[in-house]
């Protein structure tokens, strides 16, 4: 059987824009490996009355209710009310999860004095399975009825993706006996429209296994995903299709099930024993600041400086006034300059320089906004790509620090990197 789901994120804060509902991306994307299909997502602000007709709704219309938000102890968190009342459910105090919410409040915040209402998260609808909050004090639950799965989980991000992997992915993969196996195909330097192009007759063509593309900022991601008896037939299954994409696509793809372009990089330095370091203008620390946000990137990232003044170029890396005067801080020269000069500074075996007009402001009709040159410094010669970015500020930035990746990663891995000048 082929389950369907409805996301229902509850919380006027969303209604209103002040916070991003990224729940519904994480858990859509999770539920799609399941072989779950999303169908609605609903956002309801705290109102009972709403609500009520928000599930009334959802019950009609999908398998699964996963609920976001409203599990807190104040007086608008009222999904757990609210969801026992639609399916006939008395709520019941559970007295090993107030003894559990004692113990948080004593033992990882002692200054504070935890106040009774904070006991309104030990009630839970009758009959359910707990799903127990390891980053926080509100407990999820689940339950059967009416013929309905109903899951309910904590609002903050960091709650709810940890409670959905520990507590509700197993309960939802014993709801069918068959495997679900996927796997994801980065890819960088192609389009979404492109991608499409080249693979759509083989998409259109597949059932079991499916193949789906999903695109964000600078990047495509296909979903590969099959549904079989066990693991191994399930990758047997795909490892054909997966060929196919491969050849297809050849070396714009990045990684298979790799996380992200930042990580493929990082293991790649590790892995060659490199180092690297960072000169950066118009992106001012943003890829710097990607390459550190994993763990033991300090074994291949030396550090990097944040050059957005024409003083910081010549004081630090020791670019020549004139040459700026002459080019143009935005030009090929300069940072190729930036890149040599941070990595003769740093000691690194890699050396990266961005300089751009990230707008919305500054560009000329020699240099519109968008322009962009990343250069990559080796022992054995540097390479430039000039790019031409478009006019979205934040977008011109993360392309750039995703080309001065995919720079990086081609280098390491000895595929063409653009070479300009030597």
């Amino acid at each position: 059987m082929t389950y369907s789901a409805e996301l229902i994120a509850v919380g006027t804060e969303l209604l209103l824009g002040n916070v991003v509902n990224t729940n519904a991306r994480d858990l859509s994307e999770e539920l799609s490996t399941l072989g779950i299909n999303v169908f609605y997502h609903t956002v309801v602000g705290d109102n009972p009355e709403r609500l009520r007709k928000v599930v009334e709704i959802a019950k009609g219309r999908a398998d699964i209710l996963i609920t976001t938000g409203g599990l807190g102890p104040t007086y608008d968190d009222l999904t757990k009310e609210i969801l026992a009342e639609c399916f006939g459910k008395k709520l019941v105090y559970h007295e090993e999860i107030g003894a559990e919410i004692r113990s948080y409040f004593e033992k990882r915040i002692p200054s504070a004095s935890m106040t009774e209402n904070n006991l309104r998260q030990a009630y839970l609808p009758e009959g359910s399975i707990v799903l127990y909050n390891d980053c926080g004090t509100a407990p999820g639950c689940a339950f059967f009825a009416e013929d309905k799965h109903v899951i309910m989980l904590p609002g903050p991000p960091r709650e709810c993706r940890t409670m959905f992997a520990n507590c509700a992915v197993p309960y939802l993969k014993r709801l069918s006996e068959a495997e679900i196996v996927s796997q994801t195909i980065h890819i960088f330097g192609m389009g979404e429209s492109a991608v499409e192009e080249k693979l759509k007759d083989l998409m259109q063509s597949l059932q079991n296994p499916s193949l789906a593309p999903y695109a964000k900022t600078g990047e495509v991601t296909l979903r590969l995903t099959a549904k079989a008896q066990d693991e191994r037939e399930a990758r047997a299954m795909m490892a054909p299709v997966l060929e196919k994409v491969q050849t297809a696509l050849g070396d714009v793809i990045y990684g298979i099930d790799a996380g992200s372009l930042e990580e493929c990089v990082l293991a790649l330095l590790l892995k060659a024993g490199k180092t690297i370091a960072t000169a950066e203008s118009c992106t001012a620390g943003l890829l710097s600041g990607r390459l550190t946000s994993m763990g033991g990137a300090s074994a291949a990232f030396l550090g990097g400086v944040a050059a957005y003044a024409n003083e910081v170029k010549t004081a630090f890396l020791g670019i020549p006034p004139a040459l700026i005067e002459t080019e143009g801080a935005v030009s090929d020269k300069v940072a190729r300059a930036m890149a040599k000069g941070v990595r003769q500074r740093m000691g690194a075996d890699l050396g990266i320089g961005i300089t751009g007009i990230a707008g919305p402001s500054g560009g000329s009709e020699a240099k519109p906004v968008g322009t962009v040159f990343v250069a990559l410094e080796t022992s054995g010669g540097t390479y430039v790509r000039a790019l031409r970015l478009g006019s979205d500020r934040e977008r011109v930035r993360v392309m750039a620090v995703h080309h001065a990746l995919d720079m990086t990663r081609r280098y390491l891995t000895g595929l063409p990197v653009e070479q300009i000048e030597v």
